[in-house]
């Protein structure tokens, strides 16, 4: 068979089957918890002060294949002593088969951090209590209002590109 019969046979079957977006898997990429000044930091009567990252990368595993990493770094102050530094990546894999570039990049920059985003609270949640310090809960991220930030940017900055190429990364 040629390479025109077979890519038009797959053509045809991704038409007649329409687009197709799959959770394939999830999982943690990387942990980390830190408390650099126990055990005296936990005696401080200071009132914390928390500042929490949020970055997110893509990476293309193949045709109809993405990497999304939602990465989240919260650091808790004590006054000028850090009480502790929480990091989690929480990566998926994600199908997308069938969509536009446009609808691919939508779908990367919105609904797989939003799939992401409950696990990465959850083990936050669980990394902080476990380090001895009150529960902290991360309130609800808005990815829609954050990929539209990000092509607003882009189109500021005159670029033409994708989440692949240009994720979205910033301070909540």
């Amino acid at each position: 068979m040629s390479d025109q019969t077979t890519n038009g046979a797959t053509q045809a079957a991704d038409q007649a089957t329409g687009p197709n977006f799959t959770v394939e898997k999830i999982y943690v990429k990387d942990v980390s918890f830190e408390v650099p000044g126990a055990p005296a930091i936990y005696s401080e009567n200071i009132a914390p002060e928390l500042n929490l990252n949020l970055n997110q990368r893509v990476q293309r595993l193949a045709e109809n294949a993405f990497e999304v990493v939602l990465g989240v770094t919260l650091t808790c102050k004590a006054g000028d002593k850090t009480a502790y530094v929480a990091e989690v990546q929480q990566a998926g894999v994600f199908g997308l088969a069938g969509f536009d570039a446009q609808t691919i990049d939508a779908l990367l920059g919105t609904q797989c951090p939003s799939i992401l985003f409950p696990y990465v609270r959850q083990l936050l949640s669980e990394l902080i209590q476990a380090g001895g310090f009150p529960p902290f809960f991360l309130q609800p991220i808005n990815f829609d209002g954050l990929y539209a930030e990000t092509l607003r940017q882009r189109s500021q900055q005159g670029q033409v590109g994708t989440i692949e190429n240009d994720p979205p990364v910033g301070n909540v």
